[in-house]
C-alpha cells in the first residue's frame, strides 16, 4: 500500500493530496498543469513536500522530520522522455539502479541479462540510447525501473513519445507486464485508450487536488 498526504506550495496553487494506492494500476488524469507529474515527483522524492507524509508498505519515506532520498525509496520511475543516460549502453542503463544499490557484479549481470531477454532487447545490450527506436527506448526505461524489483512503480505518460502505430503495439505489451506486477502503480496519461487499457481506478486532478476518484 502507498499512502500519500502531502502539501506543496507551487507557483499557481497549493498542491494538497490525500490518497491511498493499493496494488494494481491507478491512472492519474487532468489538464496540463494540474499537478499530475508533481504528485509522482513528490512520491519519488524528486521534490520535497512542505508538509505531510509519504508511506510505502508501512515505511515512512517523508514525514516532516525524515526525508528518504530517491535512490533509497524502492520506487521505479519511467519518465515521459525516458531519461536514459546517453553515455551508457543499454545494459548499463538497465543496471544503473542495481549498481547504485551495490548489488554484487555477478548478480547484477544476471539480472540485467534476464530483463533484456524479457523485454526482447537482448541483442541491444551494447547499443546506446541514440541508436534505438522510441519503442526500444521505452522498453529500456521500463526494464531499468523494474531492475531492482521496486515496491511501487510510477509511469509519467510512458507512451507519449511513440508514434500511433508503435503505441498500439507497445500498449498491449505494457499492459501484459503491468498485469504481472503486484505493487502500487501510478500511471499519468492524457490518452483515453491508455486509461481504459491499464487501470481499474482513475484519479482526476485539478489545481493540485483530487476532484474525482472512481472506476
Amino acid at each position: 500500500m502507498l499512502r500519500v498526504a502531502v502539501d506543496k506550495q507551487l507557483r499557481d496553487f497549493t498542491f494538497s493530496v490525500r490518497v491511498e494506492v493499493p496494488d494494481g494500476v491507478t491512472a492519474i488524469v487532468g489538464a496540463s498543469g494540474s499537478g499530475k507529474t508533481t504528485l509522482l515527483r513528490l512520491i519519488a522524492g524528486l521534490l520535497r513536500p512542505d508538509s505531510g507524509t509519504v508511506e510505502l508498505t508501512g515505511r515512512s519515506l517523508s514525514n516532516g522530520r525524515a526525508f528518504v532520498p530517491p535512490f533509497r525509496r524502492d520506487i521505479g520511475f519511467v519518465f515521459a522522455d525516458y531519461a536514459l543516460f546517453p553515455h551508457l549502453s543499454v545494459a548499463q542503463n538497465v543496471g544503473y539502479g542495481l549498481r547504485a544499490r551495490r548489488y554484487p557484479a555477478g548478480a547484477r549481470r544476471r539480472r540485467v541479462r534476464a530483463l533484456l531477454e524479457r523485454f526482447e532487447i537482448g541483442s541491444l545490450g551494447g547499443e546506446h540510447p541514440n541508436e534505438l527506436s522510441s519503442g526500444q527506448r521505452q522498453r529500456v526505461a521500463l526494464a531499468r525501473a523494474l531492475a531492482f524489483e521496486p515496491k511501487a512503480l510510477l509511469l509519467d505518460e510512458p507512451l507519449s513519445a511513440l508514434d500511433p502505430q508503435t503505441r498500439d503495439r507497445v500498449r498491449d505489451e505494457l499492459r501484459a507486464i503491468l498485469a504481472e506486477l503486484t505493487i502500487p502503480t501510478l500511471l499519468v496519461t492524457h490518452d483515453e485508450a491508455d486509461r481504459a487499457a491499464f487501470s481499474e481506478r482513475v484519479l482526476r486532478l485539478s489545481a493540485g487536488r483530487i476532484v474525482q476518484d472512481g472506476p
